[in-house]
């Protein structure tokens, strides 16, 4: 099933942010090894935190965009 210009622009930005948000939380990841190391565990712990929830995040927009490619979430003009 083909999905409009509307659809179409929605999955290429939820993935898009989903991307960005996965790429946040590896940089989180490598700062939070960072401030252990440092001997500021801390501040790695909250880090760590940041990253998981990005993650979480990363894990539902790439599942909404999964949905609208299923055409379960539709769109029929820009917002």
């Amino acid at each position: 099933m083909w999905l409009n210009e509307y659809e179409q622009q929605l999955r290429r930005d939820l993935q898009g942010v989903a991307s960005d948000l996965r790429w946040s939380a590896v940089e989180l990841l490598r700062i939070a090894e960072q401030l252990r190391l440092a001997g500021n565990d801390v501040d790695a712990e909250a880090t760590l935190r940041l990253c998981s929830l990005f993650q979480g995040d990363e894990e539902r927009l790439a599942g909404y965009a999964e949905e609208v490619k299923a055409k379960t979430i539709t769109r029929t003009k820009a917002h």
